[in-house]
C-alpha cells in the first residue's frame, strides 16, 4: 500500500522513469518501464535485483550483446491474426530484424548459462525456434524487398518486365535521337518518366510532329512530355506486367502471413521476453550511471546503509562540478523512527528524500546508489507527507491536509510500514502544533512503524530521546563559519542555530537579548549545550582524522622497517654462509700448503736456502689469509684565503659537495653543480683551489658513495606522482627531498594533481616530518595551483 496516490511525483520518481526510458532501445522496454511498480514480495524483488546485477556485469565485461532492433511487432501480430489479412514487405522486414535480435539474445544466454543464471531463466518465456525467421528470410531480402525467387511466377514476371524495359529503352532512345537530330527536343534533355510511363521531352511547338500521347508539360509550358505511339503498346505491356507482379507479391505475402498466424501466441511471449531484456539492460545502464549496487536483503526489518546518495541530486551537483555528500544511516527495531533536527537549509529534507527515494527504488527492483555491503529490508506500506497539499476544492488548508495524512498514518501504519514526514507539526500555532505533533509521534511509535521525520520542535527532540523506538538525528553544522555540512549524526538532536545565525548576519544585540529573554533561560542553555557539543564533535573528528593520518604513516614506516629487517636477516645468513665456505677453502689451502712445506723441508734435509724460500711463501700465504685493511686516504684540503669571487671553486660546508661560483648576489651565490644551478647562502660555502676541488670530488664520492656531479646529471627538481598509491610515494618523496638537500638545492616541485586531494594530503604530511623542509605552499594558479606543492629546503 502506498500513500498518497501521487507519491511518485512527490519524491520525483517520475524523473527516474524518464531516465530509464531514455536508456531503453525501443518501445518494448519502455512499456516495461511504465509497468514497473512498488513490490513487497522479497522473492520478486530479489530476482529483479539479481537480473539487473547480472546485466550490469555483462555491460561492464564488454561482451557483445545485441543492442538494436528491439522492435514492437504487436500491431503487426494484431493485423496478422485476422484471416485474409497480410503484412507488407516493410513490416516483415522489421519482424525479420527483430527475430534475428531475439535469436542472438537466446544464443548468448544459452552460451553463458552458468555465469548469468537468472537471465538464462528468462528463456522459459520463449518457446519459439528459427522456423519463422527462416521462412521470412526466404521471401524478404536484406533490404526489405521481395526476392526474385520468392516464387516461380514472380521470377518469370520480373524477367519479362526486365526484357520489356530493355526493349522500351532501345525504341525510345532511337526515337529520341531522331527527334533530337531534327531539333524537335530541348538541349541537354533526356528520356524520363511521367505518370509511371517512359516519355521523351519535346518542344511545345513541335508536339504535333511526333505521333503520341502527351502526359505532362514543364512549368513554363515550353516543353511537353510525350509518349510516342510506337512505344504505347510496350508501355501498356509493362503496366500489365506490373499489375501481375503486385498480385503475385500479394499472394506471396498472404501465404507468408498464413505461416506466421499459428505462431502468434509464441511470438507474443517471445517479444515479451525481448522487451524484458531491453528493460533489464536499461536498469543496468542506469545502475552504472548512478554507481548503484545490489544490497543485502534481510527479512528482519533494518536499514544499515553506507554512502547512500540521491541519484537526481547527484546528477544536478555533477553539472555544477560539485560532489554529493553521502548519507550513512542505521535503523532497527530498537530505533525505528528517526527524528531529524537542525538549521534551515541544513539538509534535513534532502536526507529524508534520499532515504525515501532509495527505498522506493529498491522495492521497484532497481539497484540502489549505496555500498553493496549495506543491509536493506522491504516494507508492505510506504507512506509519505511532504510539500504543500493545500486543496482548494475540498477547502483544506495546508495544515488540515497534513492532519488528514497523519490521520491516515495513525490508522493504517503498522510494523510493516515505512513512513516519511517533512516539517512535522508545522503549519499552525507552534504551541498547539508542537503538542499535536508530540501525540502523533507517540502514536506512530506504538504502531511499530519505521521512518524518517524532520522537525524544528524542541519537544519532539525530547520525546525522541526518552522513548524506545525513537532516535534523534542532527544535521551537522559548522558553528564558526555558520555553514551546513550536510552530514547526519545519529543519537543526538540538532540545534536550529537561530540566535547564532541572527548574530552573524548583524541583528542588533538588543533584539537578540530580547529574544533570549522571551525564549527562556532553559531553552537558551539547551541550544548553547548543543552548540558546544557540535564544537566538541568537530574538534574530536579533527583529532581522529589527524591520528588516522599518523597511524597510516606509522604503518608505512613499520612496513618499511620490517621489510628492511627481513632483507638484512636474509643477507646476513647468506653472507655468513659464504664466509664459512670461503674460510673452509682458505683453511684447506693453508693446511695443504703447510703439509707440502714440511714435506719439502724433509726432502731438502733442512737446506737453508730452501727453508728460507719456503718461509717466504708461508709469509705470502699469511698475508693472503689475513690481509690488512687499507684505509681510504682522505686528501687534506686546504682552505684558500680571501673572499669568494665569480669563477672560484667552493665546497658546501654542510654536505661536502663541490661547486663553482657563477654569480654573487648580496649574501647569496649562484653556483653550478654539474649541469644544474642553485642559489646558496655564502656562509654555507668554503673557497678551495682547483686542484683540491678535483681531488675532493673523487674523495667525496668514494667516502660517501654520493657522486654529486653524476647525481646532478640525473636529478630533476620536479617530481610527478600523479596516479600513484600512497605506499608508493613515501620512498620517492623521501629520496627526492634528501637528494635535493644533499645537492644544495633550495626549491623543489612535487606534482600530485588535484583529484580528491588524497595524494596532496599524504605528500604534505610526509613533508611536515622531514627536517630539510623549511616550508611548502601551493604553486601559482596559472601553473597548477593546488595540484602542485612547492617545497623550500632549509639553508
Amino acid at each position: 500500500m502506498i500513500y498518497p496516490k501521487n507519491l511518485e511525483e512527490k519524491i520525483n520518481f517520475t524523473k527516474i522513469r524518464e531516465l530509464l526510458k531514455e536508456a531503453c532501445t525501443g518501445p518494448l522496454g519502455m512499456d516495461f518501464v511504465d509497468k514497473m511498480g512498488f513490490s513487497k514480495d522479497p522473492n520478486l524483488v530479489g530476482k529483479l535485483l539479481d537480473q539487473t546485477a547480472e546485466f550490469k556485469a555483462i555491460i561492464e565485461s564488454g561482451e557483445l550483446f545485441p543492442s538494436s532492433n528491439f522492435t514492437n511487432i504487436y500491431p503487426y501480430l494484431e493485423k496478422a491474426k485476422i484471416e485474409g489479412n497480410f503484412l507488407y514487405e516493410e513490416e516483415f522486414h522489421e519482424m525479420r530484424l527483430s527475430l534475428f535480435t531475439l535469436s542472438r539474445c537466446i544464443e548468448f544466454f544459452k552460451d553463458h548459462e552458468e555465469i548469468y543464471p537468472n537471465l538464462f531463466n528468462l528463456l522459459g518465456l520463449v518457446a519459439l525456434d528459427n522456423t519463422i525467421l527462416k521462412a521470412i528470410e526466404r521471401i524478404i531480402d536484406e533490404k526489405g524487398k521481395i526476392r526474385n525467387n520468392a516464387s516461380q511466377e514472380l521470377s518469370l514476371i520480373r524477367s519479362q518486365i526486365l526484357y520489356e524495359e530493355n526493349r522500351l529503352r532501345k525504341v525510345l532512345d532511337r526515337i529520341f535521337r531522331d527527334a533530337k537530330a531534327k531539333g524537335l527536343t530541348p538541349e541537354d534533355a533526356s528520356v524520363t518518366i511521367r505518370g509511371g510511363r517512359m516519355v521523351i521531352p519535346v518542344l511545345a511547338e513541335n508536339k504535333r510532329k511526333i505521333k503520341g500521347f502527351i502526359h505532362d508539360e514543364s512549368a513554363t509550358g515550353q516543353t511537353v512530355y510525350l509518349e510516342p505511339a510506337e512505344v504505347l503498346d510496350i508501355n501498356n505491356e509493362l503496366k500489365d506486367l506490373e499489375y501481375m507482379e503486385k498480385r503475385e507479391i500479394q499472394k506471396i505475402l498472404t501465404k507468408l502471413t498464413d505461416v506466421v498466424r499459428p505462431s502468434i501466441p509464441e511470438l507474443r511471449r517471445a517479444y515479451h521476453f525481448l522487451g524484458m531484456v531491453d528493460f533489464i539492460r536499461a536498469k543496468a545502464k542506469f545502475a552504472i550511471k548512478t554507481n548503484s549496487s545490489r544490497p543485502i536483503l534481510k527479512k528482519e526489518r533494518q536499514l544499515d546503509w553506507s554512502n547512500a546518495r540521491h541519484p537526481l541530486l547527484e546528477f544536478a551537483l555533477k553539472q555544477q562540478q560539485k560532489k554529493i555528500i553521502p548519507l550513512n544511516i542505521s535503523l532497527d527495531h530498537n530505533r525505528r523512527l528517526l527524528v531529524i533536527s537542525g538549521p534551515n537549509a541544513g539538509g534535513k529534507s534532502v536526507t529524508l528524500k534520499t532515504v525515501a527515494m532509495v527505498q522506493y527504488m529498491l522495492q521497484c527492483g532497481l539497484l540502489v546508489p549505496l555500498d553493496g555491503h549495506s543491509t536493506c529490508s522491504l516494507f508492505d506500506n510506504f507512506f509519505i507527507d511532504i510539500g504543500d497539499e493545500q486543496n482548494i476544492e475540498n477547502d483544506l488548508s495546508t495544515y488540515s491536509s497534513h492532519l488528514m495524512s497523519m490521520k491516515y498514518f495513525t490508522e493504517f501504519a503498522d510494523k510493516r510500514t515505512i513512513l516519511f514526514i517533512d516539517e512535522f507539526g508545522t503549519g499552525t500555532e507552534p504551541q498547539f502544533g508542537g503538542a499535536i505533533a508530540e501525540g502523533i509521534l507517540l502514536a506512530l511509535n506504538r504502531t511499530g512503524a519505521y521512518g524518517v521525520l524532520t522537525t524544528h520542535y524542541g519537544n519532539l527532540k525530547q520525546i525522541a530521546s526518552k522513548n524506545q523506538g525513537l532516535i534523534n538525528g542532527a544535521m551537522r553544522y559548522d558553528v564558526d563559519k555558520l555553514e551546513p555540512l550536510y552530514q547526519l549524526d545519529l543519537g543526538k538532536p540538532g540545534s536550529s542555530f537561530a540566535l547564532e545565525i541572527a548574530s552573524k548576519i548583524g541583528i542588533s544585540k538588543d533584539i537578540i537579548e530580547y529574544a533570549k529573554g522571551h525564549i527562556g533561560e532553559d531553552r537558551v542553555k539547551y541550544d548553547k549545550m548543543l552548540t558546544k557539543l557540535e564544537n566538541q564533535l568537530a574538534n574530536y573528528e579533527q583529532l581522529v582524522n589527524e591520528n588516522k593520518k599518523k597511524e597510516r604513516i606509522l604503518d608505512l614506516r613499520v612496513k618499511e622497517y620490517t621489510d628492511l629487517k627481513e632483507n638484512i636477516d636474509q643477507n646476513k645468513k647468506k653472507f655468513l654462509q659464504d664466509a664459512k665456505v670461503e674460510a673452509k677453502l682458505l683453511l684447506d689451502e693453508v693446511n695443504k700448503k703447510i703439509e707440502n712445506t714440511i714435506a719439502d723441508i724433509k726432502k731438502s734435509k733442512g737446506d737453508k736456502e730452501t727453508t728460507k724460500q719456503l718461509r717466504a711463501e708461508i709469509e705470502d700465504l699469511k698475508v693472503k689469509v689475513n690481509p690488512e685493511k687499507k684505509a681510504v686516504s682522505i686528501p687534506e684540503v686546504k682552505d684558500v684565503e680571501g673572499d669568494i669571487q665569480v669563477g672560484d671553486y667552493v665546497r658546501l660546508i654542510d654536505n661536502g659537495t663541490i661547486a663553482q661560483v657563477l654569480a654573487l648576489k648580496k649574501k647569496e651565490a649562484e653556483i653550478s653543480i654539474g649541469d644544474l644551478k642553485s642559489n646558496v647562502k655564502i656562509n654555507r660555502l668554503q673557497k678551495i683551489s682547483l686542484s683540491d676541488a678535483k681531488k675532493e670530488k673523487k674523495s667525496f664520492a668514494k667516502r660517501t658513495g654520493f657522486d654529486s656531479n653524476s647525481k646532478m646529471l640525473e636529478y630533476s627538481p620536479n617530481l610527478d606522482i600523479r596516479g600513484m598509491r600512497g605506499e608508493e610515494i613515501l620512498p620517492l618523496v623521501q629520496s627526492f627531498v634528501d637528494d635535493g638537500y644533499m645537492l644544495g638545492l633550495k626549491d623543489l616541485r612535487i606534482v600530485h594533481g588535484k583529484g580528491n586531494g588524497i595524494l596532496k594530503e599524504i605528500t604534505r604530511n610526509l613533508l611536515r616530518n622531514m627536517n630539510p623542509v623549511a616550508k611548502m605552499e601551493d604553486e601559482h594558479a596559472d601553473r597548477g595551483g593546488a595540484g602542485v606543492t612547492l617545497v623550500t629546503l632549509k639553508a
